[in-house]
């Protein structure tokens, strides 16, 4: 029995071991949804390293994180967030389709803590699914449109360092140029300096 309420655990080992071990996997997709931040960071960090290195195996676990996805607590958003992104790199039910909206919704609600990581994880998304690239680079930018929140200025800053990560491979670049030469006034101090610096790597 793996105590995930320790702090600072190797997640890698821990990820590693519940690929041949059903009990501690187990754990840790009860863990994700632990009240104790520990357990569920432990679990989280386990779980996220799985679908970055073996998400064929976390795959079958969809079912899990969209349901996290529609969840009132914001804890849970940002992990289904971060794996189903990663997911994405597997999805040849092309389940991550049908979730677009859902997934973007949280762009467009009122809380920046999850805002900003579905900005950030689009670049994630945009390179696993290529088609759905034109989408999501027009989507981020309406932020000013969608979001509902107040830190729209600084979620901007989320969405220009995917943004950047898009851009060697998009088909939009001077959309994406115009809109990110659009934020180096930002009253964000993050957005002006991730705009700056993506307009002098680029120029």
């Amino acid at each position: 029995m793996v105590n995930l309420d320790e702090k600072n655990m190797d997640f890698e080992a821990l990820a590693r071991e519940a690929l041949n071990n059903d009990d501690l996997f187990s754990e840790l997709k009860e863990g994700v949804l632990s009240k104790n931040n520990n357990v569920r960071q432990n679990s989280f960090k386990a779980l996220q390293f799985l679908s970055e290195e073996d998400p064929e195996f976390l795959y079958p676990e969809w079912d899990l994180f969209q349901e996290m996805l529609h969840s009132s607590n914001n804890f849970h958003k940002y992990i289904a967030i971060y794996i189903l992104a990663s997911l994405t790199s597997v999805d040849k039910d092309k389940r991550f389709e049908e979730i677009f909206d859902d997934y973007y919704g949280i762009l467009a609600g009122d809380k920046a803590m999850t805002a900003s990581h579905v900005a950030l994880n689009s670049s994630v998304i945009a390179h696993n699914k290529p088609e759905l690239q034109s989408r999501i680079v027009d989507t981020l930018m309406r932020i000013d449109e969608i979001h509902q929140g107040k830190q729209k200025e600084l979620i901007k800053a989320y969405a220009i360092e995917a943004l950047g990560k898009i851009y060697p491979e998009a088909e939009d670049k001077e959309l994406i140029e115009n809109f990110i030469k659009s934020q180096v006034d930002s009253k964000s101090p993050k957005t002006r300096n991730m705009a700056q610096c993506f307009l002098e790597r680029c120029d």
